[in-house]
């Protein structure tokens, strides 16, 4: 019986030229086809285009489990060009164990700081690598690492990575032109570490197959090959396979994992899968699965939390790139949390209720947010309570296909490369896709979020015990009899309902069930002669400020919600 492989993705992750290509090669036995910039492109401009993959092999260490084995370290080399994080983020999303690899001369760089936060996000564990020390004077250069090894656990102190091992190490000495006779330093001591980093990731062979292909090509004679990793269920020799984007099912023909043929294949397994026959240039990366086992959506609801190190505010309406699954396109973006009273509510994770009423928001609500609007009213933010869980609505410029509760990152990818800032603004969970392409008729008016509105106006003149006359609540033009029979408050404490128009300027009438209370009636009663005897003749300096101190106008408010997609408007009130 073969010994058995265990196999944990490694993704190598960092800003551009910290040496990530050089480190994946000095730590790699075997390459597979889309090791080390193959990609002629990649290597005329010497960076990483597209995600590399290679593998380390090592005997199993004794924490995961005891008999003959081997552990292998399937190395997915993330690109550090800025341009290219879109790639990192499908990357991301198979990898078990993270390597930030930093240049010991630089430090933390823009882009080194997005990997963090999308490994953050993707990944449970992680080994900082300080690369380049060959560069450090050899007198200076243990003071110059000790000094960067602690300014590194200082930034991932209030990350999930706190603590996390610092190894440094010169991948290539002397850089890419320096001979290959030069060996790498502390390559060994990084692989000893990686051994321990090493667990056991949770892989369910069942439920369907879903593999992203990150690398297409044909072989004469044979068929066309997808490289991959197999992100769910499993596959076998013989199984049919649906290519979505080609809208085609394929037979697998033959496999293989690092060059050496297989017959099956899991969840976390890195593998080329042969089919019959077709043009690689349709797909050079995306997703294959079971037949009918995906979706192509024009929208989801998703469940999100902000990226702490986005600086600004995120906007209902605003326009943001989506990455789901290995897809990245623009979409628009509307959010909404549980109703006030719900806040603190406990939220069943990855579950959306369609029965429950949410309200609609203006941006996402975030300590910043809620204490900028609370610092303008009352001059400090007090403890605002925000909701446990907020969810968004987003709308695909073009349809993506992807599973059900996979990874959703929001970013701004426009801005500009070099500016020094975050462009990564939320992650979240897609919760539910919707694929019919009338969603806005189907499907959006089963989302009951509600706009809170709340109109002022005041009431003009009293016309006996039980009735008012109110103005400046509606405009000349607004259809008065669909407000008919909605309660309003007086600021005087009376319950109102509009009885109907008044008049063709806008104005209404309000019944008082209950009737006017005695005070009401002297300050309108007031209020109305002050009126009539303005206008003849002017009014002394000692008249007007005696107006100003007399009754404040008597105010009328109207509180009612309507829910966004309902198609009729209707207006409600609790």
């Amino acid at each position: 019986m073969a010994a058995r492989v265990l196999n944990v993705n490694v993704g190598v992750l960092g800003h551009i030229d910290s040496g990530k290509t050089a480190l994946a090669r000095a730590l790699s036995t075997t390459g597979s086809t889309a090791a080390f910039d193959r990609a002629p492109q990649s290597r005329a401009r010497g960076i990483t285009l597209d995600l590399g993959f290679s593998c380390l092999r090592t005997a199993l260490p004794p924490q995961l489990g005891p008999g003959p084995g081997e552990l292998q370290f399937t190395l997915v080399d993330c690109p550090g060009h800025a341009s290219l994080i879109r790639t990192i983020i499908g990357g991301a999303q198979i990898i078990d164990l993270m390597m930030l690899v930093i240049d010991v001369t630089k430090g933390m760089q823009t882009q080194s700081a997005e990997c963090l936060v999308i490994g953050q996000i993707a990944c449970q564990k992680m080994v900082v690598v300080l690369n380049k020390i060959d560069l450090l004077p050899e007198g200076k250069r243990q003071s110059a690492i000790e000094k960067m090894t602690k300014k590194m656990q200082k930034t991932l102190e209030n990350t999930k990575f706190s603590g996390c091992p610092v190894v440094a190490v010169a991948a290539k000495p002397g850089g890419p032109e320096a001979p290959e006779s030069e060996n790498p330093l502390g390559v060994s001591e990084l692989i000893e570490v990686l051994k321990s980093q090493a667990y056991l990731p949770s892989r369910d062979p069942s439920g369907h197959f879903l593999m992203a292909v990150d690398h297409c090509f044909s072989i004469k004679g044979q068929g066309t090959v997808m490289t991959g990793t197999i992100l769910s269920g499993s596959v076998s020799l013989g199984d049919n396979v649906e290519i979505p984007a080609l809208k085609v099912t394929k037979r697998v023909k033959s496999m293989q994992m690092f060059h050496t043929p297989v017959t099956y294949a899991m969840q976390g397994d890195r593998v080329g899968v042969c089919v019959t026959q077709f043009d690689p240039k349709l797909l050079e990366r995306g997703l294959i699965c079971t037949p009918d086992s995906l979706h192509t959506i024009h929208a989801a609801i998703i469940s999100l939390k902000k990226i702490q190190y986005f600086r600004g505010s995120l906007q209902t309406k605003a326009k943001f790139h989506i990455t789901v699954g290995h897809e990245t396109v623009m979409g628009r973006i509307m959010f909404f949390s549980p109703a006030p009273a719900n806040f603190s509510e406990e939220i069943r994770e990855n579950v959306f209720d369609f029965e429950k009423d949410y309200l609609y928001q203006e941006e996402y609500l975030s300590k910043d947010s809620v204490s900028s609007e609370e610092s303008k009213e009352n001059d400090q933010a007090g403890d605002v309570q925000l909701p446990k869980q907020q969810w968004a609505l987003l709308e695909f410029e073009k349809p993506v296909t992807c599973p059900k509760l996979c990874l959703v990152i929001g970013s701004k990818l426009d801005t500009d490369i070099h500016a020094n800032t975050c462009r990564l603004a939320f992650h979240g969970v897609l919760l539910q896709g919707m694929e019919d392409k009338n969603y806005t008729e189907t499907f959006l008016p089963n989302l009951k979020v509600y706009k809170q509105k709340h109109k002022e106006g005041q009431v003009e003149r009293v016309m006996d015990d039980y009735s008012v006359i109110g103005r400046s609540l509606f405009k000349k033009e607004t259809n008065i009899q669909i407000f008919v029979g909605l309660k309003v408050k007086l600021s005087t404490g009376e319950d109102g309902i509009i009885d109907g128009g008044f008049g063709q300027s806008g104005k209404f009438k309000i019944r008082i069930p209950d009737g006017l209370k005695p005070d009401t009636k002297m300050l309108l009663t007031a209020a109305s002669k002050k009126k009539s005897k303005g206008g003849k003749g002017d009014m002394t300096k000692e008249d007007e400020s005696s107006k100003n101190d007399s009754a404040q106008p008597v105010t009328v408010s109207l509180i009612f919600k309507r829910y966004v997609f309902d198609t009729q408007k209707k207006i409600i009130q609790s």
